[in-house]
């Protein structure tokens, strides 16, 4: 544990975009842990009489039209984007990591016949194909994760299958079969936890996309309802206060929605040189 802390620290002292990334993924998780004790407001108290005021000493990024405070929204939002985000991706990857690796290992009919239904999901437009389901399942919060899980759950499957049917028949593979492994104790085992580095840039990627995605749904009503805080719905209510010159309902959900997203991706490399031990020389 020790080694592979002083090894993430080297690459994110010689990569400072990383290092950069990872700070704000980590003042994201801080906020999203400590919302309730760090937001200055009630997110959903509403105070009329405090309505579109600018950012100010009292209200930092400002009022929107029912007088909430938008700073105390956007930290409120931060918890659930963040955990529509993690639930999606964690359900997505565990499972479709699994499937691809069985089906990388085992070939064959199975191997044919799961990477068409694959082909034929990906064809696709999966941000519409969400939209369906939630409209199907109902905008609560555990459909939205279920309907981003979905949608993620190819990339997982396609990329496992090809990485584990690259290393199927390597020597280290042989000889776990040889001294009596199991087929599935080869592939949990031994190939899994292989492919593991290698698809850390794919759930860095994954956690961008589904905030994007939450917030998509959530922008055109068919995610999480007002008045909850969530950065979609702060910047669909704020787009129509534009033209009058409230720019400030729109420009901070939106640039924060923008940072998270970016610092997910920016992570991505980072965390596939931390991960994976061919870089530790």
């Amino acid at each position: 544990m020790s080694a592979t802390l002083r090894h993430a620290g080297w690459v994110l002292r010689g990569n400072p975009i990383t290092a950069v990334a990872a700070t704000g993924v980590l003042l994201l998780a801080v906020l999203a842990i400590f919302a309730p004790w760090i937001q200055p407001y009630d997110p959903i108290a509403s105070n009329v009489r405090n309505a579109l005021q600018p950012p100010s000493a009292a209200n930092w990024a400002g009022t929107d039209q029912l007088g909430r405070d938008i700073l105390s929204r956007l930290i409120a939002a931060t918890r659930l984007d963040l955990a529509i985000a993690i639930s999606a991706v964690s359900i997505s990857f565990a499972a479709g990591a699994v499937i691809g690796s069985l089906c990388g290992y085992a070939g064959g009919r199975m191997d044919r016949v799961v990477g068409r239904l694959v082909d034929v999901l990906m064809a696709f437009p999966l941000f519409v194909l969400a939209m369906a389901m939630v409209a199907a399942l109902g905008n609560r919060v555990e459909n939205i994760i279920i309907a981003t899980a979905f949608i993620n759950l190819p990339f997982y499957i396609r990329f496992a299958r090809a990485e584990v049917n690259v290393r199927r028949d390597a020597g280290w593979v042989e000889a776990a079969r040889a001294c009596g492994d199991s087929h599935l104790s080869v592939v949990l085992r031994f190939l899994l936890p292989n492919i593991l580095p290698a698809m850390a840039v794919q759930i860095s990627l994954n956690l961008g996309w589904a905030i994007l995605n939450a917030a998509g749904l959530s922008f055109l009503g068919l995610g999480v309802t007002a008045p909850t805080p969530e950065w979609g719905i702060m910047v669909a209510e704020g787009a129509r206060f534009i033209t009058s010159g409230q720019w400030w309902l729109v420009a901070f959900p939106g640039f924060t929605l923008m940072l998270a997203v970016l610092c997910f991706n920016l992570l991505g490399d980072g965390l596939r040189d931390i991960l994976d031990p061919r870089m530790r020389t």
